[in-house]
């Protein structure tokens, strides 16, 4: 039987930590990530791929996030949105997996 991995939206302006919190959630084997830096490209890519967790990081204006949220919200008002905004792999983690409960 093959798990179907958990989806996330990483979505961070910073493009070095974006590349890199993508990176480190697509190295653990039960996860694939997809990241986006503008709220234009998290949006439309958040409308063409079925997700199970959002990641929002560093860069988005407070206004930006809570657009982005009510998007997010009309289309699936259960999927969790997770704040990171560093602390190594370990609390990246253990804060994907706490959403995800």
């Amino acid at each position: 039987m093959i798990m179907k991995k958990t989806g996330v939206l990483v979505i961070c302006t910073h493009q070095e930590i974006l590349n890199t919190v993508v990176r480190l959630v697509n190295s653990n084997t039960q996860m694939s990530a997809i990241g986006a830096n503008t709220l234009a490209q998290a949006i439309t890519t958040f409308r063409s791929v079925n997700f199970d967790l959002i990641l929002v990081g560093a860069g988005l204006e407070k206004t930006e996030e809570t657009e982005l949220e009510n998007v997010i919200r009309k289309v699936n008002r259960k999927i969790p949105i997770v704040h990171h905004y560093g602390g190594g792999s370990g609390l990246l983690f253990t804060e994907i997996y706490e959403a995800l409960k």
